[in-house]
C-alpha cells in the first residue's frame, strides 16, 4: 500500500509543476493586466509603469515564475492579491475553501444518497418499470448542466413559491439548492454506472455459483455483488469529487456562496494573477489527493490491486 502511494506522490509533483507553469503563462497572456485595472482608464502610461514595478510585473515572465515558485516551495507564500489590498492567497483559501469543501462534500453525499440506490434498484429490476423510469430521469440530468438547473431551482423554489432562500451562506436551509443543483448531474452518473456495473455483475458465473450453493439472490447481492460492482463507480466517485470542486464555480456564483469559485470568477475579471494561480494549484492539488485516495481505496477493496502493484 505504501508502494502505490509514494508511486503517485512521484508523479504528482511533476504534475502540480506542469500545472502551475501553464496557469501562470496562460495568465499572463491575456490581454489586460492588473495593472490597468487596478490604475483605471484614465491613467498615463507613466503611472502604468510605477505600478508594474511596483509590483514586479515589469520582469522578464521567467523571471516572474521562478520567485513565484521559490516563493511558493521555500516559504509557501503563494502570493498577494492585487485586488484585495494585497490580502494574502494563502488567508483568502484558508477562508473561503472550508464553504467550497463543505458545498462539495454535501453534493458528493447527496449524489451517493440518491444515485447508488437507484443504480442498484433498476439493475435489480432490469427492464421494468422502475428501470426505465430511472434511466429517464438519468438522462435529463446528465443533459442538465448546472448552470441550467440553478436558475430553474432558483425559478420554482424561491420566486414562484418562496420556500428556500437563493443567496448567502447563513444557515443548512441556504445549502439546499446549491447542493441540489450541484449534486444532481454526479448523483444520474452514479446511478447510470452503477446498474450497468451491476448488471455487469450479476450475470458472472460466480454469482450463480453463490446462489446454487444455497444462498439467496438478496444474499449473494449484498455479500459479492454490491462490493465488486462497486470499484468501477469508486472511481468515478473520486473523479466527481474533483469535478465538483471545479464544478462548485458556477453555482457559487449564480446563489452567491462565499467560496473559492465565487472568488476565482471574481479575479479572472479583474487578472487578479496570483489568486488565480493559487486557485488552479489548489484545484489540482486536491484532484491529486483524491486520486491517490481511490488508488488506495482500490487496493483496500481488492485483494488483486495489491498483489499486482507489489509485483510491479
Amino acid at each position: 500500500m505504501l508502494n502505490i502511494i509514494l508511486k503517485r506522490l512521484g508523479l504528482a509533483i511533476p504534475t502540480l509543476i506542469a500545472v502551475s507553469m501553464l496557469v501562470f503563462v496562460v495568465a499572463h497572456l491575456a490581454p489586460s493586466s492588473p495593472v490597468d485595472i487596478i490604475a483605471g482608464e484614465k491613467a498615463t502610461p507613466e503611472q502604468k509603469a510605477r505600478l508594474a514595478h511596483e509590483y514586479g510585473l515589469d520582469r522578464p515572465l521567467p523571471v516572474q515564475y521562478g520567485s513565484y515558485l521559490w516563493n511558493i516551495v521555500a516559504h509557501g507564500d503563494f502570493g498577494r492579491s492585487f485586488s484585495r489590498s494585497q490580502q494574502p492567497v494563502s488567508e483568502m483559501i484558508k477562508n473561503d475553501f472550508p464553504v467550497t469543501a463543505q458545498l462539495a462534500l454535501q453534493a458528493i453525499l447527496f449524489a451517493l444518497i440518491i444515485g447508488l440506490p437507484v443504480g442498484v434498484f433498476a439493475a435489480l429490476y432490469h427492464n421494468s418499470w422502475f428501470d426505465r423510469l430511472a434511466m429517464s430521469g438519468v438522462v435529463a440530468m446528465v443533459s442538465v448542466p448546472s448552470i441550467v438547473l440553478g436558475p430553474v431551482l432558483v425559478l420554482f423554489f424561491a420566486v414562484r413559491h418562496p420556500i428556500l432562500p437563493v443567496s448567502g451562506w447563513d444557515s443548512p436551509k441556504y445549502t439546499i439548492l446549491p447542493t441540489i443543483a450541484l449534486g444532481s448531474r454526479t448523483a444520474a452518473l452514479m446511478a447510470r454506472f452503477m446498474r450497468a456495473s451491476l448488471l455487469d455483475v450479476l450475470r458472472q458465473d460466480y454469482m450463480r455459483t453463490a446462489i446454487a450453493k444455497g444462498l439467496s439472490k438478496g444474499q449473494a447481492v449484498w455479500r459479492h455483488a454490491i462490493k465488486n460492482s462497486f470499484l468501477p463507480v469508486l472511481t468515478v466517485i473520486g473523479n466527481s469529487f474533483g469535478a465538483l470542486l471545479t464544478g462548485s464555480f458556477i453555482v457559487e456564483t449564480i446563489f452567491q456562496v462565499p467560496g473559492i469559485g465565487y472568488t476565482s470568477i471574481d479575479s479572472i475579471s479583474k487578472r487578479d494573477y496570483a489568486v488565480i494561480q493559487g486557485m488552479a494549484l489548489l484545484v489540482a492539488l486536491i484532484f491529486t489527493v483524491v486520486n491517490i485516495a481511490v488508488d488506495v481505496l482500490y487496493g483496500v477493496i481488492d485483494p488483486r490491486v495489491r498483489s499486482q502493484e507489489a509485483r510491479a
